[in-house]
């Protein structure tokens, strides 16, 4: 009798899951391994696609990637449509098929872990670039703003299952800008796409780059930045019209930051032969397909890294009660190996030349982990320079 009903209890969990998938029109690949692991690896996109050359692709690859090689069964779902709702179905649907590890990436999914942490106590939770600020503000809503030290954010999530990280954004931008210069551009733009923690970050890093390697190299009345965000994650008609208008008034380069809003500076840039700088992962293949040699190099932050050693750290290491419960702020770990870090540059596509070579990339990093060269990962004010800084007031779209 116990059988028959665990039976009964269990295709009912499957029928449900069925029926949620079906109702909010999910989106579900499994890999083709079975897996020999007690663990099963869902990774749960945003509203974009795992083809985006942003968050949601590097995620999935990593997952994917991880899960292959170490024969554990993956799979990722997409929500049915930019809905906390849709988000959190998701979760439901993959819990109820049996994955007891959740990956996601971005503050959106901050109400889904509100949702879902406690309600799923044995799941194990990895969410990336999401703060502790994120989860108190879809819990409380903008009150957590008004006064952040009246909340205690532990309070609204389950910090014995979770684990959260964000990065030094701001390094990264940093890296893009400096080299940049010493690469020989003296116009450059910074293309933001909604003004989010982690996009301000990527600018004001990006913008404290370029002067510093500016002042030292003493042409800091030939520099020029142009500096504005468009609102949104993507491209439209009237961001590519800005960026035709940055283009032809002699804008070399411009670090477009924020998911598929590169596509109007990309549009633009083409018809001038102007230049890019990528996000987040290594978006050189992407780009240089509006043109031949467009990236100038990419500032990323590596998912891959801090998925790879979160599974390790569930699945091999038992080093989980370690990270979970933070937040973890993950920069540089180290000077001489780059492979290692969370933050840095593609060694591989960025456009070096003799006046930066890979060697001047590693001392920089290496200056930047000694704390010779000190970088401002605050968001509170754009920072103070001595080459000229156009910001647009507003944002474009």
């Amino acid at each position: 009798m116990k059988k028959c009903r665990k039976a009964a209890a269990i295709l009912l969990i499957v029928a449900m899951a069925a029926l949620a998938l079906a109702g909010c029109g999910g989106n579900t690949v499994t890999t083709e391994n079975t897996g020999s692991s007690d663990y099963r690896v869902c990774m749960i996109t945003d509203a974009g696609d795992i083809t985006d050359q942003s968050f949601n692709q590097t995620t999935y690859e990593a997952c994917r990637d991880y899960c292959q090689a170490n024969d554990i069964n993956f799979t990722y779902k997409k929500p049915d449509g930019d809905t906390d709702y849709a988000r959190t179905a998701m979760v439901d649907v993959a819990v109820a098929e049996g994955y007891n590890i959740i990956v996601m990436s971005g503050y959106v999914f901050a109400q889904t872990v509100v949702d879902t942490s406690f309600k799923y106590p044995d799941i194990k939770f990895i969410v990336l670039d999401m703060s502790a600020g994120d989860i108190g503000a879809a819990a409380v809503g903008n009150a957590y703003y008004d006064d952040p030290d009246a909340y205690n954010v532990a309070d609204y999530y389950n910090t014995e299952n979770t684990y959260l990280a964000i990065y030094q954004e701001a390094i990264p931008g940093y890296l893009a800008g400096y080299a940049a210069v010493k690469l020989g551009y003296r116009h450059l733009g910074f293309l933001g796409g909604q003004a989010v923690p982690g996009v301000i970050r990527y600018g004001y890093g990006y913008v404290q780059g370029i002067n510093a390697a500016a002042e030292e190299m003493g042409i800091t009345d030939d520099v020029t930045i142009e500096y504005a965000y468009g609102g949104q994650f993507y491209g439209s008609t009237e961001i590519t019209a800005a960026m035709d208008t940055w283009y032809s008034n002699g804008t070399e380069v411009v670090f477009a930051c924020g998911g598929g809003i590169f596509t109007s500076a990309a549009e633009a840039a083409a018809k001038v032969g102007g230049k890019l700088i990528g996000v987040d992962s290594d978006q050189s293949p992407t780009i240089d397909a509006y043109g031949e040699g467009m990236t100038v190099t990419s500032a990323m932050k590596s998912l891959t890294a801090t998925i790879n050693s979160m599974l390790d750290s569930i699945i091999y290491d038992g080093t989980w009660e370690e990270h979970v419960g933070q937040v973890e702020n993950l920069g540089l770990v180290s000077k001489d190996d780059m492979s290692l870090n969370y933050v840095g540059l593609p060694e591989d596509t960025t456009q070096w030349n003799d006046n930066f070579t890979i060697e001047d990339y590693k001392k920089l990093v290496g200056d930047i982990f000694d704390g010779k060269v000190q970088v401002d990962n605050s968001t509170d004010k754009m920072p103070q320079v001595s080459v000229t800084l156009n910001v647009r007031e507003g944002t474009i779209k």
